[in-house]
């Protein structure tokens, strides 16, 4: 199988691991979960109009995301955190970018981790 190119940067990951196969493994299975977690509470954070939640979990996302390589999904985060999310239309196009780039960055670890 081939693993999608792109979508994250494994040479800025390994500047980290070494390029060690079960260290990155052991981040991106970390980074998987936590950015799961973390746009499905953007989601009730929209619903309340929480501003400070939505700074707070966007600037998250765009820091581990930055971190690990994923450097489309962290500029998607940049974008939606000034977000107010009491402007519907605008947090939901945020949202909508926010997902897009998590699915892309969820089924390049799925398929890291099947290689």
């Amino acid at each position: 199988m081939r693993v999608m190119s792109g979508i994250i940067d494994l040479d800025h990951l390994a500047r980290y691991t070494g390029g060690e196969k079960a260290m990155n493994a052991e981040i991106l299975r970390l980074f998987d979960g936590q950015i799961g977690e973390m746009v499905g509470q953007l989601r009730g954070v929209i619903a309340a109009r929480d501003a400070r939640r939505w700074k707070e979990i966007t600037h998250t996302i765009k820091g581990a995301a930055r971190g690990v390589g994923a450097f489309a999904f962290g500029e998607a985060a940049a974008a939606a955190e000034p977000v107010d999310p009491a402007n519907g239309d605008r947090a939901q196009q945020a949202m909508a970018r926010l997902s897009e780039e998590a699915l892309a960055v969820h089924d390049f670890i799925r398929q890291y981790l099947a290689a």
